[in-house]
């Protein structure tokens, strides 16, 4: 049976009767009694105690410990919180040929988000292109190609304007939430390691920063093979880029097997399309449905799974505010292909 921290009135009750039970007291106590004043006291005291174990109760199993005993906790089976990661990438320059770009030259993003050149690149053809390291931690750094940087101190015969190169500035992760660090804890005490198991792969994925989701196909490339699939949900796209991939195959090759043959790559996205109508047609229920299916994918979605109507529609049926809908479509399961998953596609509103 649960135990159930007392009240400061129950504490307070029980506390004067046993006064009154032992004093052989009669009621009522006055309520300038020396009794009715010390039981106060004495409870208020109690009160206290009970609260600390109460808290005390909460550290003890990682479920619902605090962040320092989390920590604590996790440490002790070699889990411990992912630091925040640096985007990275390439920004193109144009400019006079022969004109060099020195390391170390800082890039400023229209936010103040700051990047510096990584190595020396002088202009040739008119262009040159330049590796680029974000100076502060985090997925803020990361940047779309095209993105906009502008020179902090001009370099003759440079354009102040530069741009954030193919692929964009990449690899930002912030740093390990309570959440996140405590499901890695759960499923490290769940599924002990095992010297390379389907597991032990999922596991090593998500140690890398920006990782959130991570599956394992054994003997999916033939007799010897592992092939290891992973997503980073707070990003703008969930499909990791190429960068990304190499980061986490650099990772768990440092700490496979060395019998097995590791391939990591990205999952294919198969955006679905969704058309409905839906009662009342308000900005805040069309927000509401469009939550709750990103949600859904975002639990459900898995590659080479299959997305099943019926959870599509008790997602949407959930959503706060609504009273009626129509699906057009999709209208029946969908199913993907292997490496393929399931991502929210154009939602067209009838």
């Amino acid at each position: 049976m649960p135990f159930t921290r007392p009240t400061l009135a129950e504490l307070v009750d029980r506390i004067q009767q046993d006064f009154l039970s032992r004093l052989s007291l009669s009621e009522p106590v006055l309520r300038r009694a020396f009794v009715y004043v010390l039981s106060r006291v004495v409870a208020g005291a109690a009160h206290l105690l009970h609260g600390h174990l109460d808290f005390i109760a909460d550290q003890i199993f990682p479920d619902e410990s605090d962040t320092d005993f989390l920590e604590r906790q996790a440490s002790l089976f070699g889990v411990t919180r992912i630091a925040a990661s640096y985007a990275s990438g390439n920004a193109s320059f144009t400019g006079t040929n022969g004109t060099a770009i020195p390391q170390g030259t800082i890039l400023n993003r229209a936010d103040g988000a700051q990047y510096a050149t990584q190595a020396a690149a002088t202009i040739a053809s008119g262009a040159a292109s330049a590796a680029v390291l974000a100076l502060l931690a985090g997925q803020d750094g990361n940047c779309d190609a095209g993105t906009a940087l502008t020179l902090e101190s001009p370099i003759a015969s440079v354009s102040s304007s530069a741009a954030a190169a193919a692929g964009g500035l990449s690899g930002g992760a912030d740093a390990e939430d309570d959440d996140a660090l405590r499901a890695r804890f759960i499923a490290r005490l769940q599924a002990a390691p095992h010297g390379g198991n389907q597991a032990d792969y999922v596991a090593w994925a998500l140690e890398v920063g920006g990782v959130t989701r991570a599956w394992c196909y054994p003997l999916e490339g033939g007799a010897g093979t592992v092939t290891v699939r992973f997503v980073r949900d707070d990003d703008a796209s969930i499909i990791p880029d190429a960068g990304e991939v190499a980061a986490v195959q650099a990772h768990i090759d440092a700490v496979r097997p060395v019998t097995a043959t590791l391939t990591v790559v990205a999952p294919v996205a198969d955006p679905i399309a969704f058309s409905l109508h839906v009662v009342p047609d308000t900005s805040d229920v069309r927000a509401a449905v469009t939550a709750e299916l990103a949600d859904l994918l975002l639990r459900e979605s898995i590659p080479g799974g299959t997305t099943l109507i019926s959870q599509i529609r008790s997602a949407i049926g959930s959503a706060a505010g609504l009273t009626d809908y129509s699906l057009a479509s999709p209208s029946a399961d969908t199913a993907h292909a292997v490496g393929h998953m399931a991502t929210l596609g154009v939602i067209t509103w009838t």
